[in-house]
Formats: C-alpha cells, sequence, structure tokens
C-alpha cells in the first residue's frame, strides 16, 4: 500500500486576544444588569438569578487563559455580547478562506509545494460559512490550483477525517497531493451569555499537505502509518443553527453551541482511549514507544485523562503538549495547532498519534512516524 505523509503544515492566528479577565468582567457586568431589572422575579421565583463567572473557575473547568478572535468589538459590551462586524459581499473573500490562505502558503512552503503541484482541496471545520459555492473552491480559485476541492464537517473530528480523506484518495489514485484547510470561525456560535460555555472557543485556521511518501521533500515529514475513525450518535454536544430557521418561530438559542459537559467526559472519553489503543494495536505500537500525543484541544482534563489513559501514567508536559491555554478549544484545529508547533526535536522513525474527538461522537486517530 503506498505511504502516505503529512509533509508540512501551516497556521493563521487573528491579532485580537481576549483574557479571562476581560471576558469575566463583561460577563459579570451583564449578570448585575440581568438580575438587577429582573429582581421582582427573582424574589417571586419566575425568574432564575444568574451566577457570576470567574477567572478561577474558568482555568479549573477548562485550562483555558485567553484566546484569539477575528473580531473583538461588540463581545465584551454588555450590551451586545456579540462579534460585530459587516457582512461581507460576493467580490469580497469569506473570513475562512481569508484564514486558509494564510495557513495553507505556511504549510505549502513547509512542504516545498507550489499551488501546480496540488490536485485537491479539502476544507473541514466545525461549522462552515455558507452552504455552496464550497470554500474550498474559492480557495482553490485565489490559490491557483487545479483538480478538484470540496467541504466538510464532522464537527471537531473534522480535521483528522479530512486528512483520511486526502490519504484515501492519493492511495485511489484521484488525487497526488492534497491541502487540507481548517478554518475554525468559531467565535459568533459562541453564547457570551451563558456562565458555562462563555469562555470556550476561539477563533484560528490550520493546514496541511498530505502526499505519498515518493514525492516528499520536506525534512519534517510524518508517514501516516494507521487510520481509525469511530461515530457515534450523541445530543450531548449540539448547534442547531441551520437553513430552515428562517421559516420558523424565532428561539434566541438556536445559533449557539450547547453541550452537556459531564455526559461528554463520561461518555466520550472511553470511545476515544478505544480507538486510539486499538489502533497502536492494530500497527503494533507499545505506549512506550509514543513520543507525543497530539489531542484535541477542547479541555485540560480530558486532554489528562486522555493521555494518561493510553500511557499508563501521568504524561509529561511535552508529551501531550496543550495549546488552549491561549488558542482556547479551536474546535478541528486544536490537535493540528498542538501538531504544527511542537512536531520539532523529534527522531526518524519515533511514533507519535493525532487524534481529534468531538460532536457526533465523533473520534478521528492517526498513528504517525517520523520519517
Amino acid at each position: 500500500m503506498k505511504n502516505v505523509v503529512i509533509s508540512g503544515s501551516g497556521l493563521y492566528t487573528p491579532a485580537q486576544t481576549i483574557t479571562n479577565e476581560e471576558l469575566v468582567s463583561s460577563y459579570n457586568q451583564y449578570v448585575d444588569q440581568f438580575n438587577q431589572e429582573n429582581v421582582n422575579g427573582i424574589a417571586e421565583g419566575d425568574v432564575t438569578s444568574l451566577e457570576h463567572s470567574s477567572c478561577e473557575f474558568i482555568e479549573k473547568a477548562s485550562g483555558i487563559k485567553s484566546r484569539h478572535v477575528l473580531y473583538k468589538d461588540g463581545i465584551l459590551d454588555p450590551a451586545i455580547m456579540r462579534p460585530v462586524f459587516e457582512r461581507r459581499n460576493e467580490d469580497q473573500l469569506p473570513e475562512m478562506v481569508e484564514m486558509a490562505l494564510v495557513a495553507a502558503h505556511e504549510a505549502m512552503a513547509q512542504a516545498n509545494k507550489t499551488a501546480a503541484d496540488i490536485d485537491l482541496i479539502i476544507c473541514a471545520a466545525s461549522n462552515i460559512q455558507r452552504p455552496y459555492p464550497a470554500l474550498s473552491i474559492e480557495l482553490q480559485q485565489q490559490l491557483g490550483a487545479a483538480g478538484y476541492a470540496f467541504d466538510m464537517n464532522v464537527a471537531c473530528s473534522s480535521a483528522t477525517f479530512a486528512i483520511s480523506n486526502a490519504v484515501n484518495a492519493i492511495r485511489g489514485g484521484t488525487a497526488k497531493v492534497v491541502l487540507v484547510v481548517n478554518p475554525e470561525f468559531a467565535s459568533p456560535q459562541v453564547n457570551y451569555r451563558s456562565r458555562d460555555s462563555h469562555f470556550i472557543f476561539g477563533d484560528v485556521c490550520t493546514a496541511t499537505i498530505i502526499e505519498g511518501e515518493d514525492t516528499c521533500s520536506s525534512d519534517n515529514a510524518w508517514r501516516i502509518n494507521g487510520m481509525r475513525l469511530k461515530t457515534e450518535f450523541s445530543n450531548n454536544i449540539r448547534c442547531d443553527v441551520g437553513y430552515t430557521e428562517h421559516c420558523l418561530p424565532a428561539d434566541p438559542m438556536v445559533p449557539f453551541f450547547k453541550q452537556q459537559g459531564r455526559k461528554v467526559f463520561k461518555e466520550l472519553l472511553p470511545i476515544v482511549a478505544d480507538v486510539i489503543l486499538g489502533e497502536m494495536a492494530a500497527q503494533h505500537v507499545a505506549p512506550e514507544q509514543l513520543k507525543r500525543l497530539w489531542l484535541h484541544q477542547a479541555n485540560i482534563n480530558m486532554n489528562i485523562f486522555a493521555a494518561k489513559k493510553i500511557l499508563g501514567r501521568d504524561p509529561l508536559p511535552e508529551e501531550a503538549p496543550l495549546v488552549l491555554d491561549t488558542y482556547a478549544n479551536t474546535a478541528s484545529a486544536g490537535s493540528i495547532i498542538a501538531f504544527h508547533k511542537n512536531k520539532q526535536g523529534l527522531n526518524a522513525d519515533d511514533f507519535a498519534i493525532l487524534c481529534s474527538f468531538g460532536a457526533g461522537y465523533s473520534v478521528g486517530c492517526l498513528v504517525l512516524q517520523k520519517c
């Protein structure tokens, strides 16, 4: 079977940031205003009072300290509490394509590839700005690439599922060099008036180049030895926005991500461990052979739990690197950020795991080996 590698990676990080301190201050102002405006209803038991958030609560629950956003305006205004930006017209690039261009160019440079080499582009993200024409095809046009392109969505597992599709396309002969981009414009789906979720997401874009090992000229390539994908239905992570919403009675909660965090932790992590350990066994890779675990960056407690389950011990910081302290949860891009920023300093033939997991439930696991 043809050997396929990840030969380059790229990252676009928005310039603007929001710290936990800023977010908590804004949220608590909103809480105070809400409770004051509803003081009578609260006293009579008709309205539930809101509780303050805190930096300590956020960091303990998630490990997040800050996040990057494309548009900071409006998010911290207690009267608005959403990103404020203008709708772009048909002659302007969507934000997700604009982000993807930057990440793509870095990935292409690392892989020593030009647009002329790319014959498939996959845009994979937890949310897509428009159904069609595909964002990937607009990116294809902007890069000047040939071949074909498509968008896909498997929530927070979109990146690893897309890389698996890229591998299959190369092995099946429908592509030779694939660009996978993960533009996560996640901040608009955050309910900044919810104590349980106002801190979770940040904006970012990652990119990877996937190609046959026989065409690879990168000095830091990773062979994809094994792939294992699994889905299992659950309502515990959900977003219900869709094209039919304008036909239905208005529901202010529809656009927002929501989850049952404790249920997700309890139900999803055993699936994640089974998928990773199952593919490791299939590839005859023992836990002590792993040098890196590049895991989905959703929650520090989930990552430590998963890494400990795989390794059979507490992971060292460099073994399961975290980026969510400064990037927050970046959906499908999180594990790729961890890979991009922590793939140096390893030796030929070293083994690693790249794994994402999330809504669906969905889990995508790649067993990688340094070329």
